[in-house]
């Protein structure tokens, strides 16, 4: 299981996943609340690898994160994740009513994405080191 996270100024997206890619938890949290909810996470979970995605302005966070954890601490690409965690957003929920109609490059989910952002940074990582 690796926990991978998406991280931003204001607010990070969290993803726990399986080396079968299967999602066991996701969230979005503020960013000051971030290292004590990945402690939660890594007590409750037992995770081994902390996965960070290395974009611009993740350089404090993955700082902290080495400081603050036991456990390793990775940089990983953030590649094409935000957009690719926007079409995860609205496979899990497709647009209703009049939404239908409209296309989805026109539409901007709800809710903040950071958590599809980490979990597809997760499948990446989890499907790179399997093949």
């Amino acid at each position: 299981m690796v926990l991978a996270v998406d991280p931003g100024r204001r607010k990070c997206g969290l993803a726990l996943v399986t080396g079968q890619l299967e999602c066991v938890q996701r969230s979005v949290v503020a960013r000051e609340d971030l290292l004590h909810e990945v402690r939660q996470w890594l007590q409750r979970w037992g995770v081994q690898r902390v996965l960070v995605g290395g974009a611009t302005g993740s350089k404090p966070v993955v700082q902290e994160l080495k400081e603050g954890l036991t456990v390793e601490v990775e940089v990983v690409s953030e590649y094409k994740t935000s957009e690719r965690a926007r079409g995860r957003y609205f496979r899990d929920h497709p647009p209703r009513g009049v939404w239908r109609w409209v296309p989805l490059g026109l539409q901007v989910p709800p809710v903040p994405i950071d958590d599809y952002a980490a979990l597809v940074m997760a499948e990446d990582y989890l499907n790179k080191i399997q093949s």
